[in-house]
C-alpha cells in the first residue's frame, strides 16, 4: 500500500507535462495561422486599392458620357406622360361607350343581396348620362345608358318595396303591452324599444331612400313607405285588440308576462285602473232601466252596506235575478273587454305612432316627414276614432231605451283619452288640423252624450212612476234608490271626467273656466239634484201605501240606506261641498219617519192610559159600566199588540242598528206603559174570568214586539 501511494504524484506530473506541451504547440499553430493571414490581407488590401483607383478614373469618364443621354431621356419622359394622358382620356371616353354593356348583367339580377355592387353600378352609368348630355346630347348611346338608368332606379324602388314589405311585421301584442304598462313599483320605468325592422335592413331601406331622393329624383317611395307601414300599424293595434278578445275573458285582466322574464324580482305590471264595481253598477242600472222605468217589474236590488242583514228574501231575491240576467251578464263581461281593449288600443297607438316616426325620421327626408307621418297613421287614427264614435252612437241608442248603464263605459274611456290628450296631440304635432281635431272631436262627443246621459238619468229618478206593484211589500229600499245611489257612487270614480262633462255644456263658459274647483262644485250640485229627485219620488211613492206606519217604514229605510250610503262610499263629502248640512237633513229625516212610525203604536198604548178609566177606593165593587172600561181596555191592547206584530212582523228594516234601535225604543215604551197598568188593575176584581183579559206578561210582550221586522220569526 506504501508503494502505490508515493507512485500516484509521479504520474500526474507527467500528464500535466504533455497537456502543457499539447497547448502550447496548438498556440504556435495558431499564431502561425495570424502571421499567413495578414500577410494575405496585406496582399488583398493593396489590390483593393489598386481596383477603386481605377474604378474612379472609369465612373468620372461614364458621368461626362451619362449627362448628355440622361437630360435627352428626360425630354422623352414628358413626351411619354402626355402620350399616357391621351391614351388615359380616350380610354375614359371610351369606357363611357361600353357602360350599358358592362353594367347590364347585375341590372338586369338587380340589387338584392349586393347593394353596394349595384349602387357603384347605377353610378356609373349616371356619369355615362352625364358625359353624353355634356357632349354629344344627340347620340344614340345617351339614349341607352338613360333607359339603363331608369331601369336601375325601378329596380331600386321595387328593392325598397320588397325589403319593407318583407321584413314590417305587426308589432306582437305583449310587446305593446309591455311599452304601454306603468309599473308604480318602479322609480325609474324601463323602456321598451320597439325594432320595427332588422338593423341591417333598416340600414339598406335608408341607403336606397337617400339614393332615390338624390339621384332619382323620385318621391314615389314615401307613398310606398307610408302604405306599407301604414297597413303594420292597424295591424299592430287589431292584433293588440283581438289579443284581449282570446285572453281578457278568462284572466279578468291583461299583464304582460315579458315584464316578469325580465324583472323576477319585481311585481307584475298593474293594469289601468277601472273600477271594480263598474260591471256590477252597469248589471243592475240596466235591471233598473229596463224594468223600473218601464214598469214591467218590481223589487228591490239591495247593495250589501255595513250593518245590514241579507236574510232569506233577500237571498231569493238576489238568486232571483242571477238566474234572470246571467245572460247579459256575459254580454257584460264582453263589453268590459272591449272598453279595456279599446283604452289599452288608444294608449298602443300613441306609443306605436311616436315609434313609427322615429323610424320615418331615419328614412324620409325632413321637409316631407310630416306629410308622411300623418298619411302613415290615417287608417288606424279613423279606426279608433271610428270605434270611438260607435260607442258614442251605442251609448246615444241606449238613452233613448232609458238605458242609463252606457254612459258609465264612457267614462273610463273619457277619462283616458282626457289624460292622454297632452300626449296625442304632442305626438300629432306637425298634422294636419283635421288630423289633429279627431280626438278632440270624439271627446266633445263623449262629453255631450255623457252630460245628456246624466240629465236624463236626473229626471228619470224624478219621473219614475209610483205603481202599487212596483213597490216593495216590506217596505225595504226601493230599487229606484239602490239604482240611484249606485249610480252616483260610480261617480266618485270618474269624478273630475263627470264635472268636466258637465262643465262642457255649460254654453256661458269658456274652456278656461274650466276649473278642477268648479267641475266639483258642478258635480255637486248634480248629485244633489238627483238625491232631490229621488227625496221627492219616494215621497210620493211612500203614499202608495195605504198603512202610514209602513210609508213610514219605508222612507225611513230609503233614507237611512242613502245616508249610510253617502258616507260609506264618501259621497258626502262631494255633497257637502254644496249643502254642508245634507247628513244632518238626513238624520233629522229619519227620526222624522221613526216618530211617525211610533205614532203607530199609540192605538195600542192609548188603552193603557188613565182615559175613562173608573176612580175607586180600595175593596169598592166596581159597576158593571167601570168592570166593562177595563175589560175592553185590555181586549183593545191584547187585539191592537196582536194585529200590530202581526202585521209588522213581516215589514223589513234592513239595517240591524236601526232596527234594534225601534226595537227597543218601541218595548220600553209598551212594556212601561202595559207595567204601569198592570200596576193599577192589580187590586181591582174586573172579571171572573183575568186570564181571558190578562192575555200577555210584559217580558211576552217584549219578546213579541223583539220579532218585529222579522219573517223568520
Amino acid at each position: 500500500m506504501g508503494i502505490t501511494s508515493r507512485m500516484i504524484p509521479t504520474e500526474d506530473a507527467s500528464a500535466r507535462k504533455r497537456e502543457i506541451e499539447e497547448k502550447l504547440k496548438q498556440e504556435q499553430e495558431t499564431l502561425s495561422f495570424i502571421r499567413e493571414n495578414l500577410e494575405k490581407s496585406d496582399q488583398l488590401t493593396k489590390g483593393m486599392v489598386s481596383i477603386l483607383s481605377s474604378f474612379e478614373s472609369r465612373l468620372m469618364q461614364l458621368e461626362n458620357s451619362i449627362i448628355p443621354v440622361h437630360k435627352q431621356t428626360e425630354n422623352l419622359q414628358r413626351l411619354q406622360e402626355n402620350v399616357d394622358k391621351t391614351l388615359s382620356c380616350m380610354d375614359h371616353v371610351i369606357s363611357y361607350y361600353h357602360v350599358a354593356k358592362d353594367t347590364d348583367r347585375i341590372i338586369r339580377e338587380g340589387p338584392t343581396g349586393r347593394l353596394d355592387e349595384y349602387l357603384a353600378c347605377i353610378a356609373k352609368i349616371q356619369k355615362a348620362v352625364e358625359y353624353f348630355q355634356d357632349n354629344n346630347p344627340d347620340s344614340p348611346e345617351l339614349n341607352t345608358v338613360k333607359a339603363r338608368f331608369e331601369k336601375g332606379k325601378e329596380l331600386l324602388e321595387a328593392e325598397f318595396r320588397s325589403l319593407l314589405t318583407r321584413y314590417s311585421k305587426p308589432v306582437p301584442p305583449i310587446l305593446i303591452l309591455d311599452a304601454i304598462s306603468v309599473d308604480d313599483e318602479l322609480e325609474v320605468q324601463e323602456e321598451v324599444v320597439l325594432e320595427h325592422l332588422p338593423e341591417a335592413v333598416l340600414q339598406d331601406i335608408i341607403c336606397i331612400a337617400g339614393w332615390l331622393v338624390e339621384y332619382g329624383r323620385n318621391q314615389d317611395f314615401m307613398n310606398v313607405y307610408f302604405q306599407i307601414r301604414s297597413n303594420q300599424l292597424d295591424r299592430s293595434i287589431k292584433g293588440l285588440k283581438d289579443h284581449f278578445r282570446k285572453n281578457s275573458a278568462s284572466s279578468g285582466i291583461l299583464y304582460s308576462p315579458a315584464v316578469q322574464t325580465k324583472r323576477k324580482d319585481t311585481p307584475t305590471k298593474k293594469a289601468p285602473k277601472r273600477p271594480g264595481t263598474i260591471r256590477k253598477a252597469q248589471n243592475l242600472l240596466k235591471q233598473y232601466s229596463q224594468h223600473g222605468l218601464d214598469g214591467k217589474k218590481g223589487g228591490s236590488n239591495l247593495t250589501p252596506l255595513e250593518g245590514y242583514d241579507h236574510d232569506l228574501r233577500v237571498k231569493h231575491h238576489c238568486d232571483a235575478l242571477t238566474e234572470k240576467h246571467g245572460a247579459a251578464s256575459g254580454k257584460d263581461d264582453v263589453l268590459d273587454i272591449e272598453i279595456d281593449s279599446y283604452i289599452h288600443c288608444i294608449s298602443a297607438f300613441v306609443k306605436l305612432a311616436q315609434s313609427e316616426y322615429s323610424l320615418l325620421t331615419e328614412i324620409i327626408p325632413e321637409h316631407h316627414q310630416k306629410k308622411t307621418f300623418d298619411s302613415l297613421i290615417q287608417e288606424a287614427l279613423d279606426n279608433l276614432m271610428l270605434e270611438g264614435d260607435n260607442i258614442v252612437s251605442a251609448a246615444r241608442r241606449a238613452i233613448m231605451r232609458h238605458d242609463y248603464s252606457a254612459v258609465l263605459t264612457i267614462f273610463p274611456i273619457l277619462r283616458h283619452l282626457k289624460l292622454n290628450k297632452s300626449e296625442f296631440d304632442s305626438t300629432l304635432q306637425g298634422t294636419a288640423a283635421s288630423t289633429k281635431n279627431k280626438l278632440p272631436t270624439l271627446i266633445t262627443s263623449m262629453e255631450t252624450i255623457g252630460a245628456k246621459a246624466l240629465e236624463e238619468f236626473a229626471d228619470s229618478i224624478k219621473n219614475d212612476p209610483d205603481k202599487e206593484y212596483n213597490m216593495p211589500k216590506d217596505g225595504t229600499v226601493h230599487e229606484l234608490t239602490s239604482n240611484a245611489i249606485l249610480f252616483l257612487q260610480q261617480l266618485l270614480d270618474f269624478h273630475e271626467t263627470a264635472g268636466a262633462m258637465l262643465a262642457s255644456q255649460e254654453s256661458s263658459l269658456s274652456a278656461t273656466s274650466y276649473t278642477s274647483d268648479f267641475n266639483k262644485k258642478l258635480l255637486s250640485t248634480y248629485i244633489c239634484k238627483v238625491l232631490g229627485n229621488l227625496q221627492l219620488n219616494l215621497l210620493s211613492k211612500s203614499k202608495v201605501y195605504e198603512d202610514s206606519a209602513l210609508s213610514a217604514i219605508f222612507l225611513h229605510n230609503n233614507y237611512n240606506y242613502i245616508l249610510k250610503s253617502l258616507e260609506k262610499s264618501e259621497l258626502i263629502q262631494l255633497v257637502t261641498v254644496t249643502q254642508k248640512t245634507a247628513e244632518r237633513s238626513y238624520k233629522e229625516l229619519i227620526e222624522q219617519q221613526i216618530h211617525t212610525y211610533k205614532s203607530s203604536w199609540l192605538k195600542v198604548t192609548e188603552h193603557l192610559t188613565d182615559r175613562n178609566m173608573p176612580v175607586f177606593q180600595p175593596g169598592t165593587k166596581l159597576k158593571d159600566k167601570e168592570r166593562q172600561v177595563i175589560k175592553d181596555k185590555f181586549k183593545g191592547f191584547n187585539d191592537g199588540l196582536e194585529e200590530l206584530c202581526k202585521i209588522q212582523k213581516g215589514w223589513a228594516i234592513p239595517d240591524k242598528e236601526q232596527r234594534d234601535f225601534i226595537r227597543r225604543s218601541q218595548k220600553k215604551v209598551v212594556s212601561d206603559a202595559y207595567r204601569t197598568f198592570l200596576q193599577r188593575c192589580a187590586n181591582i176584581s174586573f172579571t171572573k174570568n183575568p186570564e181571558k183579559y190578562h192575555k200577555y206578561r210584559p217580558e211576552e210582550v217584549e219578546e213579541m214586539i223583539e220579532k218585529l221586522f222579522d219573517t223568520s220569526a
